[in-house]
């Protein structure tokens, strides 16, 4: 059994990780590949930081999310996770300002982040509802929960 294997109980977890690892290289290629900028090295450079960063910050926030098994955790680190999968898609964007366009492998990047998403879906639907700490800011509550409510017992030996 793999370390990854080891740290992702839930299949749902380790079937997304296995596929941000897959966007994580395909990305690296990408940005390996870009031309050296021209004039617009300076923008260029900072589009392949962004979006090496966000294709780093993805697995990160799924095996947070596996850790803290916590509704609120797990919904404040998918927020995060969506928002990198859309900025991956959006940079494809900026480096087209910059001169480095290839289609081809732009919409591969963007049929693997589809892939993602479908998996992403079933991922979060998973989430269990009823193990949670109220968020007080009221954005990562289950439904129906309203900051000030009262947490649930927590038990922390519960090895679900």
């Amino acid at each position: 059994m793999s370390r990854i294997e080891r740290e992702f109980k839930n299949p749902r977890a380790k079937a997304l990780h296995d596929k941000s690892m897959e966007i994580l290289d395909l990305v690296d290629h990408l940005l390996e590949a870009a031309p050296d900028g021209g004039e617009h090295a300076e923008l260029l450079e900072d589009q392949i930081g962004a979006m090496h960063g966000d294709s780093m910050m993805i697995p990160a926030k799924i095996a947070g999310a596996e850790g803290g098994d916590y509704y609120d955790i797990r919904m404040e680190n998918a927020a995060i996770i969506r928002k990198c999968a859309r900025d991956l898609i959006l940079g494809l964007r900026g480096l087209e300002m910059c001169g480095y366009n290839e289609p081809k492998y732009f919409d591969l990047l963007r049929a693997e982040i589809e892939e993602f998403r479908k998996l992403f879906l079933v991922w979060v639907d998973g989430f269990d509802r009823k193990r949670y700490y109220v968020d007080e800011w009221g954005i990562f509550n289950p439904p129906g929960v309203k900051p000030g409510d009262e947490s649930p017992e927590v038990d922390f030996d519960d090895e679900d």
